[in-house]
């Protein structure tokens, strides 16, 4: 029987700096869906990959004394290795760049098309320019003439000729198509933000740049003096990726050849309900931004948009390299190991509110949910099947996980997470008020019943760890088969 379609994308993280915490949660969460729908039976379509054009990554490369490509090319390399410590699917994970030959010529064809429905225009202009951000912004946005996410960092006055897209006629457009799709952006309120932000009329922008004056860029189609802006461009990659326009893209794992197969851009973005996660500064782009870019090309728009809230710093301070609060999610997987942070981005942090960071609070989650939560109660519950039970008891597959998954149909994974450690709670009190280890020593059948039955219990919770700590529940999972305990803890508590 053929599978329902499924595609879900992040965002692409600029190339030329490390992932922090915030790339994590992201990562993390999107990865946490796109393993629940193919538990679901879904096709799945897992895109993320690398935005490597614009002014910071041109600067970067200089500052190294590197020509642009040559530092896109390492540090793809490096950022595909990088993301292998959130323990993403790698089954249905696809990577996708802005300076693969097929997105160039994605962006160039979904230019044409706007162009061609009358959708872009040049004229002279000029703007204070973030390069930080890569966006122009108003004195409206400013603080102190800064831009307020990349304060100290001098903003770009741009005085040229460029080519804008006409964002002003796509106000009632957008409008009508929330009011149709009303689950379009989760949560509500980032929803009606959008909604609030697009009434109040929208300004075109520019979509160009003087070749002369910033040189890594996309060609603008029949123009070769300006390049794309690199938030035009880059947006494309959640089409580009599933070779859009042609009909296939070999260069995908998996694809058929060019001669026949199936037409992945029909299959998993017409027909997938294509997913955005997002972080809540990028809701503007995903949301509006890219919305009127589809409609202006006439290709069918994104499904839904998630958004994350941020991951802050102590006091609720904004994460910044300049304020030197950052969290590297590098260092805490060589120490804790992938599962305790995914644990620690699916449990400890907001589902779609900003949650702060601290190492103390870190390590307090570790202790208490998995050296002394879940670590804990694995190796007890083991620890007597293997004294008492001759094998692992029989373990049905008919269990109900309704209201567990009915938590993801929401993107409400925290709240998925917190449900999973409820039953870790339940089991481990049922453990202490019935006292399996004493009651099997005066009555062996009945003591053998309670392990039994605390077993089967344990099974089924690390089944729903299966989507969350994927590592940890194949794990434990064979332990149980096995009806072994665990040769060392699975959590070592830090002191």
């Amino acid at each position: 029987m053929k599978k329902t379609s499924f595609y879900i994308t992040t965002t692409l993280p600029y190339v030329n700096a490390d992932l922090h915490m915030g790339h994590a949660l992201e990562f993390v969460r999107t990865d946490v869906i796109a393993r629940y729908k193919k538990l679901q039976g879904f096709d799945v379509f897992f895109n993320t990959g690398t935005d490597e054009h614009g002014m910071k990554i041109y600067e970067k490369a200089l500052s190294q004394g590197k020509q642009p490509q040559e530092f896109v090319d390492e540090n793809f390399l490096k950022f595909k290795e990088s993301v292998k410590i959130f323990g993403m699917d790698e089954e249905i994970l696809h990577f996708v760049r802005t300076t693969d030959k097929h997105h160039i010529k994605s962006a160039q064809e979904f230019w044409k098309r706007v162009n061609d429905n009358g959708y872009i225009y040049k004229k002279n202009y000029e703007a204070k320019y973030c390069v930080g951000c890569e966006e122009t912004k108003s004195d409206s946005e400013l603080v102190n003439d800064e831009c307020p996410v990349h304060p100290g960092r001098p903003l770009e006055i741009i005085e040229e000729e460029n080519y804008f897209f006409k964002y002003s006629e796509f106000g009632e457009k957008l409008l009508k198509f929330y009011e149709e799709n009303p689950n379009f952006v989760v949560p509500d309120f980032r929803f009606n933000e959008m909604k609030a932000f697009v009434s109040r009329g929208l300004q075109d922008f520019s979509i160009s740049r003087l070749k002369s004056k910033m040189s890594w860029g996309i060609p603008v189609p029949g123009d070769e003096e300006h390049v794309m802006y690199v938030w035009f461009d880059a947006l494309t990659n959640y089409i580009s990726t599933l070779g859009w326009p042609d009909s296939h893209h070999p260069a995908l794992k998996g694809t058929p050849p060019q001669a026949g197969g199936e037409d992945l851009f029909e299959k998993y973005w017409v027909n997938g309900n294509p997913t955005q996660y997002c972080g809540k500064d990028n809701t503007r782009f995903q949301s509006a931004m890219w919305q009127a870019m589809l409609m202006a090309a006439g290709v069918k728009n994104t499904h839904q948009i998630v958004v994350n809230g941020f991951i802050t710093a102590d006091g609720g301070v904004k994460m910044s390299k300049t304020l030197g609060n950052v969290a590297d999610p590098t260092g805490l997987v060589a120490e804790y190991g992938t599962d305790a942070l995914r644990y620690f981005l699916l449990r400890e942090v907001s589902s779609f509110e900003d949650s702060p960071f601290t190492m103390e609070r870190f390590k307090d989650a570790y202790n208490s949910g998995l050296a002394n939560g879940l670590g804990n109660l694995t190796s007890r519950i083991l620890t007597l099947s293997e004294k008492y039970l001759e094998k692992c008891p029989e373990i049905g597959e008919e269990t109900d996980f309704t209201e567990y998954f009915s938590f993801f149909e929401k993107f409400d994974i925290k709240q998925a997470t917190d449900f999973v450690w409820d039953k870790i709670g339940e089991l481990d009190k049922s453990i202490q008020e019935t006292e399996p280890f004493k009651v099997v020593k005066i009555d062996e059948k009945k003591g053998k019943e309670l392990i039994s039955d605390m077993v089967i219990r344990l099974y089924k919770i690390v089944k729903m760890l299966e989507l969350i700590l994927p590592e940890t529940s194949q794990t434990i999972q064979e332990l149980i088969k096995a009806n072994k305990k665990p040769e060392k803890p699975l959590f070592l508590r830090k002191d």
